[in-house]
């Protein structure tokens, strides 16, 4: 899957993932790549919705296949304080973090 590359790209280079999701346009700073249900899901920190930034910083979590027109953008990113890659629902599912 072409979005799953992707997310990985921009994971390992720290870079924006930027796309359509709920019809908005966004960009997020991907964190992690894990499993849910049998599905892939990224939870990445909004840095921007339909081109304004978020009231707060915090880690929200995308279904990849809900992820539209998704490339890896030019803006680079740090990893957040407010992600915890030792959360317990990461445990046997995570496929790629930060």
């Amino acid at each position: 899957m072409e979005a799953s590359r992707l997310v990985l790209e921009a994971i390992a280079t720290r870079k924006c993932l930027e796309g359509v999701y709920n019809r908005q346009a966004v960009r997020l700073a991907p964190h992690i790549l894990y499993t849910k249900h049998d599905e892939l899901y990224v939870d990445a920190v909004t840095l921007e919705r339909d081109g304004q930034p978020p009231r707060e910083l915090k880690v929200g979590s995308f279904k990849l296949t809900g992820i539209h027109d998704p490339k890896v953008g030019e803006h680079s990113f740090e990893p957040q304080p407010v992600f915890d890659p030792a959360e317990e629902r990461y445990a046997g599912v995570t496929l790629f973090a930060i």
